[in-house]
């Protein structure tokens, strides 16, 4: 009744109100709302930097403890005599592929075991096509034998120091091939960086100190050996790059373990081969069988390569391969200094000044490349937010 009294235009003027009032509210409840979003977005992504924090620590922790250990014990096991073996007097372990053998077979089981539980529902449902056999066999050949050769080398009196600095120099070949065979540029830093870990690795090689237990830095055939596995690294490096397009061509990414698997699969048959054609597997049963401390140093050894490779491939899966190859390359230095101190490598001046010269190569290689990687990374960034744009 009392709305039949009140003038028309009261009544739209009154109508008009209610209408802005509760538009007005409804955006004040949405702007409340996005508030609310937005500080809840602020929250996630302080807690995912936190967890992205703790996730790159868990995994430094995991590849330093795993591979330091592996380097201590690398140096302990392929310099190894003993005073138990029967009917002889201190004899060297020299079955370098027997421990090949432990070792891979140590890993593909990790691998197999760690693919398995990776893999989603639809993988188990459908699996995907198997990637190409060939270049993970030429893989594993390839990277077995250069293992082999760099034990060989510290097997024949090379030491560890001197052999972990010349593996980190393993970009000098890469660099000389590609300058002969595709005409590659490289600038200034690079070779500079090159020149200072061969210069620093040859100082401490031909310092006149003596390393652990007396031996000296350097000997001929094991720097032979070590070079003979650097030429297998680059071998190894092109290979994976072609398994990798071989395996994206067709339709097939592949995974971290799944990598780890059928590389070690192949690394333990050719190494199994090997030890059964010179002697090595039977041999190197014996002197474990006659000696249970070396026994117990491989078997540690094969666990600390495993779980240290584990660590690399979810290290490369929750960040990415520059992440990963950044924390191995600072292990080297790290594992150079805990042999030269734990181990008792006596050092002259000049020595010093090789591992200084040469790390100062390897740390600036690694920023080089942090660097390049955000550069990449900035860039990728800029276009993404310019086609956002239009």
């Amino acid at each position: 009744m009392l709305r039949k009294t009140l003038p028309s235009a009261f009544i739209e003027e009154n109508r008009t109100y209610d209408s802005t009032h509760d538009s007005s509210s409804i955006e004040e409840e949405e702007e409340e709302e996005i508030l609310a979003l937005i500080e809840e977005g602020r929250k996630l992504a302080v807690f995912d930097k936190d967890n992205n924090t703790l996730n790159l620590l868990f995994c430094c922790a995991g590849i330093y403890t795993a591979y330091l250990i592996y380097g201590t014990l690398q140096e302990d096991v392929f310099t190894y005599n003993s005073d138990n073996i029967t009917g002889a007097g201190s004899v060297a372990f020299t079955y370098i592929w027997f421990v090949q053998v432990v070792e891979a077979f140590t890993n593909t089981i990790t691998g197999y075991i760690g693919l398995q539980m990776t893999k989603t529902k639809e993988e188990r449902n459908k699996p995907k096509p198997k990637p190409n056999q060939k270049f993970f066999f030429l893989s594993g050949f390839s990277q077995v034998l250069s293992k082999a050769l760099t034990s060989l080398s510290l097997n024949s009196g090379l030491s560890f120091p001197l052999a972990t600095m010349a593996k980190s120099g393993k970009m000098a070949p890469v660099m000389a091939g590609q300058l002969v065979l595709s005409g590659a540029r490289y600038n200034m830093r690079e070779y500079a960086q090159v020149s200072a870990i061969i210069a620093g690795t040859a100082l401490l090689g031909l310092s006149k100190a003596k390393g652990g237990n007396g031996m000296a830095h350097s000997s001929t055939l094991g720097v032979v050996f070590i070079l003979a596995s650097l030429v297998m690294d680059g071998i190894t490096g092109g290979l994976q790059k072609r398994l990798k397009v071989e395996s994206q061509d067709v339709g097939h990414s592949l995974k971290g373990y799944e990598f780890m698997f059928y590389t070690n699969m192949y690394m333990f048959w050719v190494a199994l081969s090997v030890a059964n054609l010179n002697g090595d597997l039977v041999n190197g049963f014996i002197y474990c069988l006659e000696d249970s401390h070396i026994c117990m140093l491989i078997l540690k050894f094969c666990v600390c390569s495993a779980v240290g490779q584990s660590f690399i491939f979810y290290t490369i899966a929750s960040f990415d391969p520059l992440v990963c190859s950044t924390i191995t390359t600072t292990r080297k230095i790290v594992s150079v200094f805990v042999s030269i101190f734990y181990k008792g490598h006596v050092m002259t001046n000049q020595a010093w000044f090789g591992v200084f010269l040469a790390c100062l190569g390897i740390l600036s290689e690694v920023q080089d490349k942090v660097g390049t990687g955000r550069g990449k990374n900035l860039g990728e960034l800029k276009k993404i937010k310019g086609s956002s744009l239009h």
